[in-house]
């Protein structure tokens, strides 16, 4: 049974999770005010962390949670606005649900989030779809055999498997990743990387299901992207 911390100060969302959450299965914990919460996170499997909370900043929040435990932190917001997403998940965030949302939603996300973690604890092991990737070994297999990425493929694929909920310009694609001399890879480039990964990884590399385009913007991980 996962030990999950609810970090919220609205009683009636509280309430109403607390009850849903337990109805699944999970031990609650529940805390209104941010400073408060600190003494349960020894002992809890996640948290669900609002980001606007009466005593304390989120985000200042979020970095004394880890500073105690490198737990799994999941956002609840009602401000969706894109830099407020991505700055929660480039400080190392495991996902964010913005309010209003369904809690069948955020059960699925919770149920998400640990089995991705359990997987990281599981010799470093990562299921998605029928693909494994071993971050110790360095492999992605595909049925249990070697799909044979590249070095800069398997680090440009691996940037979409750690931030499975994050849409990638191919600006900040590139920004992250540099070939193996060291020279940066340029925008053309990186249309022919993604193009290889797919061709290795896809079952249908023309109707990309686990690398997706987003019209307009870049690329990111399929929706469905954990195996049940």
């Amino acid at each position: 049974m996962a030990k999950i911390l609810l970090i919220e100060d609205d009683d009636a969302i509280s309430m109403g999770l607390v009850y849903y959450l337990k109805q699944e299965g999970f031990q609650m914990f529940t805390a209104s005010r941010g400073m408060d919460s600190l003494k349960y996170i020894k002992d809890v499997s996640l948290v669900l962390l609002d980001v606007n909370l009466p005593d304390i900043n989120g985000f200042d929040l979020f970095k004394k949670i880890k500073d105690i435990k490198d737990v799994p932190v999941i956002f609840l917001t009602a401000n969706d606005l894109e830099v407020s997403i991505v700055m929660g998940l480039d400080m190392g965030a495991d996902d964010y649900v913005t309010k209003p949302f369904k809690a069948k939603e955020l059960v699925s996300r919770i149920k998400t989030v640990l089995r991705r973690c359990s997987n990281h604890d599981n010799n470093n092991l990562i299921k998605l779809f029928d693909l494994t990737i071993d971050t110790n070994r360095v492999v992605v297999l595909k049925n249990g055999v070697d799909v044979m990425l590249t070095a800069l493929e398997y680090k440009i694929f691996l940037i979409f498997v750690l931030n499975p909920n994050v849409v990638f310009t191919r600006e900040k694609i590139l920004a992250n990743v540099w070939d193996v001399n060291e020279e940066y890879v340029n925008d053309n480039a990186l249309t022919v990387y993604i193009k290889r990964i797919r061709e290795k990884i896809e079952d249908d590399p023309a109707n990309p299901k686990i690398i997706v385009t987003v019209r307009g913007i870049g690329y990111k991980l399929g929706d469905e992207h954990v195996k049940e």
